[in-house]
């Protein structure tokens, strides 16, 4: 019986698994067998994460952060979750490779998806001109042209923002018709560095190590041309993880785990949700630290109020 299983393995995941196994909690982090590491995984210089003047790896981050947790004494573990049973005291996970494993409390530390065009090359330049994050990467496009795709308020945000650096910023826009809020699309209408490309879809990444452009289909016509670009934001949306918790953890209205207030506890007893999964709004490497950091905490508590029949099973220890 482990006392805390933690599924999941980005800055939310390890950051709870520091601080559980600190509270000699040996927990067991389910890593996943191909997202491993989360999204910080695919992405090269993090200038933005606390403690790293000349920027980091996102991947050197990542490993950086397991090999603190594995310190402290978390297991690892590459596989899928791939079903649960998170009702009750006892808390059943099974994996891809058919194992079992038994809890008295989890994290749900799974992340969201950020949406993606499907296009051939998005992946091959993902890190190098193509982007799902302004506020990571809109300092490497100073004085340089860059597009947004998208038309709802994420687009409009992240597009207002990159003026900050960028020269030129486009809006690429299926439709005529903006989802965004009037407030945010009015914004983004009056300043000066902004231009909207509407009734347009990128069909084509170009470029061979860095984004160099992308080719447009007028959605009307029929007609095709070429933008010429550095950096390529796309902000369609993202979806959190949650399918393995469907039909047993509340969600809002938004798809993410529900949590109470500013804690990470759900509508199960003992068990616990950080990171991105939780957060449709900033979805920061930093945020979802901070909200791993609370959920290792409320899990340590639960752990410490459970019954004499449920005896945790390791000396427990507050830690800063």
């Amino acid at each position: 019986m482990r006392e805390l299983v933690i599924i999941g393995s980005g800055p939310a995941g390890y950051t709870a698994a520091i601080y559980a196994a600190r509270a000699n909690l040996a927990p067991l982090v389910i890593a996943s067998s191909v997202e491993f590491g989360g999204d910080l995984m695919n992405t090269t210089d993090v200038d933005n994460f606390p403690g790293f003047p000349e920027g980091i790896m996102g991947p050197e981050l990542m490993m950086q952060m397991q090999k603190q947790a594995e310190r402290f004494g978390a297991e690892i573990v590459y596989d899928d979750v791939a079903s649960v049973s998170l009702d009750g005291p006892t808390k059943s996970l099974t994996l891809g490779n058919g194992e079992n494993v038994e809890a008295r409390s989890v994290i749900v530390a799974t992340g969201s998806a950020y949406r993606k065009l499907g296009l051939a090359d998005e992946d091959r330049l993902s890190g190098y001109g193509v982007s799902w994050c302004a506020t990571c990467d809109g300092a490497f496009y100073r004085n340089k042209v860059v597009a947004v795709v998208g038309g709802g308020d994420s687009a409009m945000e992240e597009a207002t923002f990159l003026t900050r650096f960028a020269d030129k910023v486009y809006i690429i826009h299926r439709s005529e018709n903006i989802r965004a809020s009037a407030v945010m699309k009015e914004r983004a209408e009056q300043d000066p560095k902004i231009e909207f490309i509407l009734n347009a879809t990128v069909a084509h990444v170009y470029g061979d190590d860095l984004v160099s452009g992308v080719g447009l289909v007028d959605t009307i016509t029929g007609d095709e041309r070429t933008l010429d670009i550095s950096g390529l934001f796309i902000a369609i949306g993202s979806d959190p993880r949650t399918h393995v918790v469907h039909g047993q953890l509340e969600l809002t209205s938004e798809g993410t785990i529900k949590v109470d207030g500013r804690s990470s506890r759900t509508n199960l007893e003992g068990v616990f949700a950080a990171g991105d999964v939780i957060d449709p709004s900033y979805r920061q490497a930093v945020t979802a630290a901070g909200s791993g950091c609370v959920a290792a905490l409320d899990a340590q508590h639960y752990l410490e109020s459970l019954p004499q029949e449920y005896p945790v099973t390791t000396h427990l220890r507050r830690t800063l």
